[in-house]
């Protein structure tokens, strides 16, 4: 008759294998909420604003409720401008079915507007002088600093500015961006 197998090594490999499942998650549930720890890295390509910034109304108004690929800058479009202008038009396009719900907007801070270039090669571009000193003022003291000659920002459909990219990077992290930001939108 053989002997039965005793419980001690039935009960080590059990606490074995509880361990294996377990330990992970406690040490997850440790690192994230005892230590405060976050894993380093975004999925976004832009910059996201935080805080985020509220457009003035004047401006707001002029959506439509759409998501909007904006331009702040000068309305002679320089070099700069031109290339901005041609990311967003290229990321419309591109967007395919979602296109309807992304529009264009250029807010001219100076020299408003060489409007025969832009709506030539820029067909469907909302052009807004916001060339008064007021319009003007309000837009600096609204954007993060810097340069934004090369800047697109992504304006969500209740006029609040959510994302900043750089127009000289790669243009699909922007459609790449702005297709997450769509599917996961239930308005506009």
């Amino acid at each position: 008759m053989a002997d039965p197998v005793s419980p001690a090594p039935q009960r080590r490999t059990l606490y074995l294998l509880l361990a294996l499942f377990f330990l992970p998650l406690v040490a997850s549930f440790v690192l994230y909420y005892g230590v405060g720890w976050r894993p380093a890295g975004d999925t976004n390509h832009g910059q996201l604003l935080q805080p985020m910034r509220q457009l003035p109304a004047q401006f707001a108004g002029e959506l439509d409720g759409q998501w909007a690929l904006v331009y702040v800058g000068n309305g002679a479009c320089g070099e700069a401008c031109r290339n901005a202008m041609y990311v967003a038009r290229q990321t419309h396009v591109l967007l395919n079915k979602d296109s309807d719900r992304l529009g264009r907007v250029m807010l001219a801070t100076a020299d408003c507007c060489d409007r025969a270039h832009l709506e030539s090669q820029y067909a469907g571009l909302q052009l807004i002088d916001a060339s008064d000193a007021g319009s003007r003022a309000t837009l600096e003291a609204l954007l993060p600093p810097g340069d934004h000659a090369n800047d697109l920002f992504i304006v969500d459909p209740l006029g609040n500015i959510v994302m900043r990219f750089d127009a000289r990077e790669n243009p699909k992290g922007l459609l790449e961006d702005l297709k997450k930001l769509l599917k996961l939108s239930h308005i506009g």
